[in-house]
């Protein structure tokens, strides 16, 4: 302005005005901020129809099923022995009984003893079942499945042996037949060969228990009176409180660490 130019020429010290700034180009548009799986360096993963069941399924039991647990570690040392023994004698037939088999076939043995684990609760109703069908976890690369070994009481434990890794690789090879899958009255899930110590397993509905096996480890411990070397295993049993009450549980895995500690009864 005029007044700006004349105070400039007599060394005013008025401040001139600022001229009005020059069109610019349009600023460019604003970039999406970054999500939450980006600034991590995730991505969506396709989630197979068998990981769906198997997220709903221990989702409802977490939710609608009240577990509580019971743990008891046994001397293995018998267990150990035992198994040595029906290996050698069963050396020329092909078959190796595991440590699971034997497993499995002490929790038959033990729910003939105490029927009262053997049941179900469903729709506000006891169910006592009469057949002991024992399931077998299983990891596959979809997740977990539990294919059942039906009837486990009256099987032997080369059938077992033979029947648990018939399973086992069909669940691996995506082949089980639903009957394979359906049935069950108890669990077992062994993860002593990736060496966890002991865990606290998810029951399998509509199942009453399942049991967690831990892994075989050489302990320090007292016996008869003096400081030995045992090996020993962890046990932990999953109950739903509402078919099972904790003494009716507690007496079971009574039972069942007394089997696995005299192994002999497995098979009498």
């Amino acid at each position: 302005m005029r007044a700006d130019i004349e105070a400039a020429k007599d060394g005013s010290a008025a401040q001139a005005t600022p001229a009005a700034p020059a069109p610019s180009a349009p600023a460019p548009a604003a970039q999406a901020a970054p999500t939450q799986d980006e600034v991590r360096g995730s991505e969506e993963v396709k989630t197979s129809n068998v990981r769906k069941v198997i997220a709903r399924r221990l989702t409802e039991s977490k939710q609608t099923v009240p577990h509580f647990y019971l743990r008891r570690s046994i001397d293995a040392e018998a267990l150990k022995a035992f198994r040595g023994q029906i290996n050698e004698q069963l050396s020329s037939t092909g078959v190796k009984v595991s440590f699971n088999d034997l497993i499995v076939k002490a929790c038959a043995t033990a729910l003939k003893l105490h029927p009262e684990v053997n049941t179900s609760w469903i729709n506000d109703t006891l169910v006592q079942h009469h057949r002991t069908n024992v399931g077998v976890a299983v990891a596959v690369d979809a997740g977990l499945v539990v294919p059942v070994l039906h009837d486990t009481d009256k099987a032997t434990l080369s059938e077992i042996s033979t029947r648990t890794r018939e399973l086992a690789g069909k669940a691996r090879d995506n082949k089980l037949k639903p009957q394979e899958m359906s049935g069950g009255t108890f669990s077992v899930s062994n993860l002593g060969m990736f060496g966890i110590d002991s865990f606290s397993a998810v029951i399998n509905p509509p199942e009453a228990a399942i049991l967690a096996v831990g892994a075989m480890r050489p302990e320090a411990v007292v016996v008869d009176g003096e400081v030995a070397v045992r090996n020993r295993i962890a046990l932990e049993l999953s109950v739903d409180h509402r078919a099972v009450d904790g003494a009716v549980g507690a007496a079971f895995l009574k039972e069942l660490a007394e089997i696995l500690e005299e192994p002999m009864r497995i098979i009498l």
